[in-house]
């Protein structure tokens, strides 16, 4: 479906679709959750032991309902950096958090930014 990326175009393109999924599910009166979303994302290689390396990564449960992401942008935030962390077999702590969290702004303007891990400076 979308070739995953360690970079904020791709960041955006997975913010974007995490939305869609969302809206797409809900018309098909069905649980908007993790499971779903990677079985509409990778047909092909959502197996059990997929889904439960993301899960495990993302520190969630595969069946708990996601709430939209434009609202609580922080488990979508987890869900992401495990998908690409496991889709391109790298760490959790070297998908780009900077850019991730610049792409959730692009996707979604009028939220408010992410910046749970945002140091600040003392002048």
């Amino acid at each position: 479906m979308i070739k995953i990326e360690n970079n904020e175009a791709c960041f955006v393109q997975l913010w974007l679709l995490l939305e869609r999924t969302r809206l797409l599910l809900q018309g098909q009166c069905r649980r908007y959750c993790i499971r779903h979303v990677l079985k509409l994302w990778f047909p092909a290689e959502a197996s059990d032991d997929f889904i439960w390396e993301v899960c495990l990564r993302c520190e969630q449960a595969g069946w708990d309902e996601l709430l939209t992401p434009s609202l609580y942008p922080l488990k979508h935030r987890e869900l992401l950096r495990a998908i690409v962390a496991v889709k391109l077999g790298i760490g959790m702590r070297k998908v780009k958090l900077r850019e991730l969290d610049r792409a959730y702004s692009i996707a979604f303007p009028k939220s408010t930014a992410i910046n749970k891990n945002k140091k600040k400076r003392t002048t």
